[in-house]
């Protein structure tokens, strides 16, 4: 009556062979699912869309694109079940000051680098490693059993986006939403290229404060190599210490010789850092940037983009920072301008999130897009309100268009989008999309194409990579016009960890908001981070980092799966561990001699049916159905509302505890009962709870739960398109 079961659950012979099944049904694509007519008559087919976080095609995939490829594909494949239209995109990012970076360092260890090649040349080369990297990430992805449809794969240099994304650029800059300005910027002199504020890092660092002598004044800083750009000293308006001072001239002795400098008043200065009197550098710090802009200062920038003194500096032009500054301070103490030293002075100090060097602040002109800002123009969008892009986001999520799972994290966005600045788009790096502006002398125009005339240059920047990903819902789905577009836009799920939510999920909203008129998607949901069973982060340093197709591997995928899933709750950190994963590797194998043991005792002369009104069950029977219907209930509650710990817990300890060691063991007095009814009760009540519970698990584990499936009496579909079960 059945395809017998292996006597064991081999799931390396059984992934590749099962994956090859999903994929040649053509399942993955939404226009190619079939159709529940009586739903359809009743009603238009509901659609669910997912637009994959798009991973950075510079290297293999991590535990973290793990956990939310299980998590996206739990969503995909329960909506799938239920008779949704559904729609898992997949895609890649050029991911472009990372995949550089990581670039640079292939380059390091060949002997090579940057600067040996053309910028085409360089282009070309990053182009074709990250396409040789797609290729392995999309198996990997395969691997870990992503339903998603490969024939709407998109990269975020495909020439569609490109045009779209230098599109957005133009109509943001005709609204006056982005902008050029000569600013300070966060400034990595490893790397050469600025950096958004978001990229920055702070560590508390202990360095020494510096006590220097400014006429009648005494003043701290740390930074006594920024002395040559000083252009005004402050004091609090407050401070009654120094009141006599303030809009007065002071003259003191510098390195350089005597000096003259005006005392300001700003609230900015802090009454109880050092002596309350504060240097103004506004070429060379952010806070020192916005009193000079105040007060009209001027900037005098004296360290360039290499990290070294410039001719300002006199005799000390041509040090590096940490150099400059040991010897500025050793010659100010000779000549008396250095009056003591604090050695140890705890402060935050801002570094390069990827090389953790020391960003050094520095004013140059970029491209930002004015976050706060109304346009100037009328939008031409549907949505055409004179609203700037933060008011949009925010009332997107006041509203309710936007929720977010977990809830607390709209208070966190709120507090965040308060507080935004304008953001530096323009990155000093050749892989990327080009900014679509134009220069000659004095004059900018903003194209796709070379305008009329000679000497234009195009700017050498790239956009900053999360410029074009912010746009990636509606880009992916062929705004404004495709059908794609028209069908699965807003989308219904964006499903991302935490620590990107101003990286790029607000963007996302701002730009889709800006662009479409509606909010890119309904759901914000963030999982958290995922850690060691001592609550670290995994690092390759530490030694901790698990290999999601190593295990996968060795425990099969549905195993790892589970893992990720059981246990992490929405916004928090998951644990993940070896064993961990080898107990659900063991739960997979339990599935798999339960289900082999009940298609093993289903006699070829059973009288078991689908009408159920036929059978004789028991009153033991008819109370094992009513909980399997509240499993059901329970199970497709806790999915409706993102808990998918609580739903692949439930079912985990539903089976292994209620059905396999309960429910099959008081079974198989009856399965040896010479009675006919009672023995097709007894392979009837069996059969309805595996196939309930396969459909269950099949979110959480597609691996096994298809193969068992396949197994089962009468003709089979995959257990992928199968309706769930009814409650």
């Amino acid at each position: 009556m059945t395809d017998k079961l292996n006597t064991a659950y081999e799931p390396n012979t059984v992934e590749a062979k099962i994956y090859r099944k999903w994929e040649n049904s053509g399942y993955f694509n939404p226009d190619r699912l079939p159709v529940n007519k009586a739903k359809s008559q009743k009603s238009k087919v509901k659609s669910f869309c997912i637009i994959m976080p798009p991973p950075n095609a510079n290297g293999a995939l991590h535990i973290g694109h793990a956990l939310f490829v299980t998590l996206e594909d739990i969503m995909a494949r329960y909506k799938r079940m239920r008779g949704f239209k559904t729609l898992w995109l997949p895609g890649a990012d050029h991911a472009g000051f990372e995949t550089q970076v990581v670039f640079d360092k292939k380059l390091e260890k060949e002997g090579k680098k940057r600067s040996d090649f053309s910028r085409d040349e360089l282009y070309r080369q990053i182009w074709d490693f990250t396409q040789e990297n797609k290729k392995v990430m999309e198996n990997q992805l395969k691997k870990l059993g992503a339903s998603c449809d490969w024939s709407r794969e998109k990269f975020t240099l495909d020439p569609d986006i490109v045009e779209k994304v230098e599109e957005t650029f133009i109509k943001l800059y005709e609204d006056g939403l982005i902008y050029r300005g000569k600013r300070i910027v966060n400034w990595c002199v490893k790397h050469q290229t600025t950096l958004s504020d978001l990229e920055v890092k702070y560590e508390e660092r202990e360095d020494p404060l510096y006590y220097i002598k400014y006429g009648p004044l005494e003043l701290a800083t740390v930074r006594p190599e920024t002395k040559f750009g000083d252009t005004a000293v402050a004091v609090n308006p407050k401070d009654k210490r120094y009141l006599k001072y303030i809009g007065k001239e002071i003259e003191f002795e510098t390195l350089l010789g005597p000096a003259k400098m005006k005392v300001i008043a700003d609230e900015a200065v802090d009454l109880n850092f050092g002596t309350g009197v504060i240097k103004v550098t506004p070429a060379h710090d952010a806070v020192d940037f916005e009193i000079g802009k105040r007060h009209g200062l001027e900037v005098r920038q004296v360290i360039d983009k290499n990290g070294r003194l410039n001719e300002r500096a006199g005799p000390y032009a041509g040090l590096k920072i940490a150099e400059a500054r040991q010897k500025v301070a050793g010659d100010m103490q000779d000549k008396g301008i250095l009056t003591k030293i604090d050695p140890i002075y705890k402060h935050n100090v801002a570094v390069c999130y990827k090389c953790g060097n020391v960003v050094e602040p520095l004013v140059m002109p970029q491209w930002y897009v004015a976050m706060s800002a109304s346009p100037r123009t009328k939008n031409t969008e549907p949505r055409a309100k004179p609203k700037s892009l933060r008011d949009m986001a925010v009332e997107a999520v006041k509203s309710g268009e936007i929720k977010f799972v977990p809830k607390r994290f709209e208070k966190i966005f709120f507090h965040w989008m308060k507080n935004l600045r304008d953001w530096n788009i323009s990155r000093q790096i050749i892989w990327g999309i080009r900014i679509p502006a134009w220069f000659r002398d004095n004059e900018i125009i903003v194209s796709k194409d070379k305008p009329d005339g000679e000497n234009w240059v195009q700017d050498p920047d790239v956009l900053d990579t999360w410029f074009s990903s912010g746009q990636w819902p509606y880009l992916t789905l062929g705004y404004p016009g495709g059908k794609d577009y028209k069908t699965f836009y807003p989308t219904s799920v964006m499903e991302t960890g935490w620590d990107i939510l101003f990286f790029w999920v607000a963007r996302m909203m701002m730009l889709g908001l800006y662009r479409t008129g509606q909010a890119p998607f309904k759901t914000v949901y963030l999982h958290g981070l995922v850690r060691d069973q001592e609550r670290q982060k995994m690092s390759k340093s530490k030694g901790n980092v698990i290999d999601p197709l190593g295990v996968a591997e060795t425990y099969g995928t549905d195993a790892v799966r589970l893992a990720l899933v059981i246990g992490s709750t929405a916004g928090n950190d998951p644990i993940i561990s070896e064993e961990k994963i080898r107990g659900y590797r063991n739960f997979a194998n339990k599935i798999w001699n339960a289900s082999r043991f009940v298609l093993l005792n289903i006699s070829e002369k059973s009288q078991i049916t689908k009408n159920k009104s036929q059978i004789r069950f028991t009153k033991d029977d008819k109370k094992r159905l009513k909980e399997l219907d509240a499993l059901v209930k329970t199970v497709t509650n806790d999915l409706e509302n993102f808990r998918f710990h609580h739903a692949g817990e439930k079912v985990y300890h539903y089976f292994w505890h209620t059905f396999a060691d309960k429910i099959i063991e008081s079974a198989k007095p009856r399965l040896a009962s010479g009675d006919p009814k009672e023995r097709a009760a007894a392979e009837t009540l069996l059969l309805t709870i595996l196939e309930t519970n396969l459909k269950l698990l099949h979110p959480f584990m597609p691996y096994v739960t298809e193969e068992i499936w396949q197994k089962l009496p009468g003709k089979r579909q995959l257990l992928m398109i199968e309706q769930w079960p009814n409650m």
